[in-house]
């Protein structure tokens, strides 16, 4: 298998077959086909014109609570609140530890809200065990089937993309994707992205950490793809750095009451983001990411100024 031939012709007929949209043309996505424009607070998926809140819900580290009943219970609570504040997308991974059955937990709790637009990802080094992976991830979410399945961290990506495109043409999968979070490896991410029919990427970035906006994000609007962010908060480090410094002023002009705030408009005002995926352990937490979304979004001039005064602090 070469790698640029992820995508076999008995997976690329069923696709067609199917009539899926991520099969269009390079650049040619459903957004610049037509189409409503995402009411405030969603964003369009490229590759279909779904429309998806514009912050989601990570469970890196925060949902990995193992078997303790309160922590569990705590985790089911900030799931409420995500869905009460209007949420959807909620991302895990089998590298995350207990995060996956805690997240199942919460969902049979909540009675399986039908907002959910469950993301999750295959990541294990043998092909042939990846199959057996995903069900069991699907398993401990307690759900028929995922939105989203990602390649995490491009780990043999070349024969799971082609279980990922499989499942997808045999209406098991919506959507395909690949992460990063490694900088070294954004070459090979952006040939990726340049030959497969991917209906998303996930990578990091905020306002100090920019490097993906030279290349992948251009590269994912040119090629119709969603692009989901983790790693917002820097794990946190960064809202911890601003603690006791003062907003500014001219941050009332966007909405943004807090620094947490501050930074989601940053990330997801950029036009090439789908969903921001900040982690949090608390309710109030969540609460106030949410708010993120609504409300006025800067523009580019303002997104430089924003950069600027969280660099220079």
């Amino acid at each position: 298998m070469t790698r640029h031939s992820v995508l076999s012709r008995r997976a690329l007929l069923a696709l067609m077959a199917a009539g899926s949209t991520a099969m269009l043309a390079p650049g040619l996505s459903r957004a610049q086909t037509g189409g409503p424009e995402p009411r405030p607070g969603l964003r369009r998926i490229p590759s279909t014109g779904e429309q998806v809140p514009a912050v989601g819900l990570g469970t890196w580290i925060t949902f990995n609570v193992g078997a303790d009943p309160t922590l569990r219970d705590e985790s089911a609570d900030v799931m409420d609140a995500f869905f009460k504040a209007g949420g959807q997308m909620i991302d895990s991974s089998p590298m995350y530890g207990s995060a996956q059955e805690v997240v199942g937990y919460g969902l049979r709790k909540l009675g399986h809200p039908q907002a959910l637009f469950s993301a999750d990802k295959v990541w294990i080094s043998s092909p042939a065990a990846g199959p057996g992976q995903i069900e069991e991830s699907r398993r401990f979410w307690d759900i028929p089937r995922f939105d989203l399945l990602q390649v995490h961290n491009l780990l043999s990506w070349e024969s799971h993309l082609e279980t990922l495109f499989a499942m997808k043409a045999e209406g098991k999968l919506r959507y395909v994707g690949i992460t990063t979070s490694e900088g070294r490896r954004h070459g090979e991410f952006e040939r990726i992205m340049a030959s497969q029919p991917l209906d998303f990427v996930q990578v990091s970035y905020n306002a100090l950490d920019r490097e993906v906006e030279r290349r992948i994000l251009p590269l994912a609007q040119e090629r119709g793809i969603g692009v989901i962010v983790n790693r917002p908060f820097r794990q946190g480090s960064l809202t911890r750095s601003l603690e006791g410094e003062a907003l500014p002023d001219w941050a009332a002009e966007i909405g943004a009451a807090t620094w947490a705030q501050f930074l989601l408009k940053f990330i997801v005002s950029h036009p090439a983001v789908t969903c921001a995926i900040p982690a949090t352990t608390q309710v109030a937490h969540v609460t106030e990411n949410m708010a993120a979304s609504a409300g006025p979004m800067p523009d580019e001039e303002m997104r430089r100024r924003m950069a600027a005064f969280v660099e220079d602090i």
